[in-house]
């Protein structure tokens, strides 16, 4: 996280994180040891995650009420003078669940967005290899994408991230396999946190993946190299 993030998690005074019920939160887990032990914590626990299609109409009807209700409360902590943090995993603009809380409240209570590091430049650093080069093309994939889907964008670009593998990454194995990207593809495991794993795809593939894991390949733009060196 960023220097500005720390200074305001150790002087937070309401704290509310992202978890799915019966799990402590990647998030609050992250910040273990900077909070103050006077902060009260508000846990939003998802009423649903991989339990029903993202297809199926009930899906996003439990969702939104779920960030409606938090929403709700959030928004009377502010309006009594409390200031309250939301953590966030990554950018709090990239993918993540806060944009849903964000604009329920952006027209009615003050909102500072701290930007943050993604995850996905947590991983490809991880692999010790540029992800881009000179005029490389990078593109970010939800594994969620119908094989179809996946198989155009892979072929379509230069370096590639893949996010929310999960149940999906036999299916985006086999996209790569049919954009021709499956050799150079790597498979980052808890990018940045204590359990990172980092590995060639090809010696993954009998393992599948958690949730918390991405897929990058790498671009081959042009490169420059300083006179003399080798």
């Amino acid at each position: 996280m960023s220097v500005r993030a720390d200074r305001l998690l150790r002087s937070a005074r309401q704290v509310a994180f992202f978890r799915k019920a019966g799990r402590k939160g990647q998030a609050r887990q992250i910040v273990d040891g900077i909070l103050p032990h006077t902060a009260v914590e508000f846990p939003m626990e998802y009423p649903v995650t991989t339990e029903i299609p993202l297809t199926d109409p009930r899906y996003n009807a439990i969702l939104s009420e779920f960030y409606t209700d938090v929403t709700a409360h959030l928004q009377s902590l502010a309006q009594a003078g409390e200031n309250v943090i939301v953590l966030c995993e990554g950018d709090p603009f990239f993918y993540g669940s806060f944009m849903h809380i964000y604009t329920r409240l952006k027209d009615h209570v003050p909102i500072e967005v701290v930007p943050a590091i993604t995850g996905m430049s947590g991983a490809w650093t991880a692999t010790g290899l540029p992800i881009t080069w000179g005029d490389d093309v990078l593109t970010v994939l939800m594994g969620t994408l119908a094989k179809d889907d996946l198989v155009r964008h892979m072929t379509d670009t230069d370096a590639l991230v893949i996010m929310k593998i999960g149940n999906n990454f036999d299916k985006i194995c086999d996209a790569l396999r049919v954009a021709g990207r499956y050799d150079a593809a790597w498979l980052i495991e808890f990018a940045t946190m204590p359990q990172q794993t980092v590995m060639r795809l090809v010696d993954a593939t009998d393992r599948g993946a958690p949730y918390f894991s991405i897929i990058v390949v790498h671009g081959q733009g042009c490169r420059l190299w300083a006179a003399g060196w080798s």
